[in-house]
């Protein structure tokens, strides 16, 4: 790993954190940061920063998770959670506030590395596909824009498809703009016009 990973900890109780803190650090590779006050929880964890943050449910509560998923939401992160007991509606609501990793006991020294890296690899998996999956509508909402200035070229001087393709990719080359722009002009241009 080339960099410290910034980690928040959030965990009420002073010895745990501790304990939390030193296993996490242990091997150099993690700077840990320990919040045990949970007042204010988005606009701190918007100030520190960190890359992941690893909460001990024990000690949260359903508000601490919906303020978590509002502070983690302009700029993602990695969320571990411990959450001893088998609530299976706080697990869903966790989970659909961001959380990437869900593990059903208490915390233990020796997984937390494991977690920390299962919750990393699963954010970047998500993240990916959502950049994947925001890509494609946008590619779905470009080629509908594009067929829509393809379709009044068609009707307004009466070309084949290929031919009005064809000028619409001409003219977005000429002016040295994306061909969706060029057709987003004309859609809004043939609106103004009637």
């Amino acid at each position: 790993m080339d960099r410290q990973l910034n980690i928040l900890v959030i965990e009420s109780d002073e010895t745990r954190a501790h304990s939390v803190a030193e296993a996490l650090a242990s091997d150099g590779t993690c700077r840990v940061v320990i919040l045990a006050d949970t007042s204010g929880l988005g606009r701190r964890i918007a100030e520190m920063d960190p890359d992941v943050v690893l909460i001990d449910v024990a000690h949260a509560s359903r508000d601490v998770i919906e303020e978590m998923a509002v502070a983690t939401s302009p700029k993602e992160r990695a969320v571990a959670l411990f959450a001893p007991g088998g609530d299976t509606a706080f697990m869903r609501a966790a989970i659909e506030a961001g959380v990437s990793a869900y593990v059903a006991e208490d915390v233990r020294p020796e997984v937390l590395r494991p977690v920390i890296d299962l919750a990393i690899a699963q954010f970047a998996t998500v993240r990916r596909l959502r950049l994947e999956l925001e890509a494609t509508r946008r590619a779905l909402d470009e080629r509908k824009v594009i067929d829509r200035a393809k379709g009044i070229l068609m009707r307004a001087r009466g070309l084949p498809e290929e031919e009005a393709y064809a000028l619409l990719r001409k003219t977005a080359m000429d002016q040295k703009k994306k061909l969706a722009e060029v057709a987003a002009a004309l859609v809004t241009a043939a609106g103004l016009l009637g």
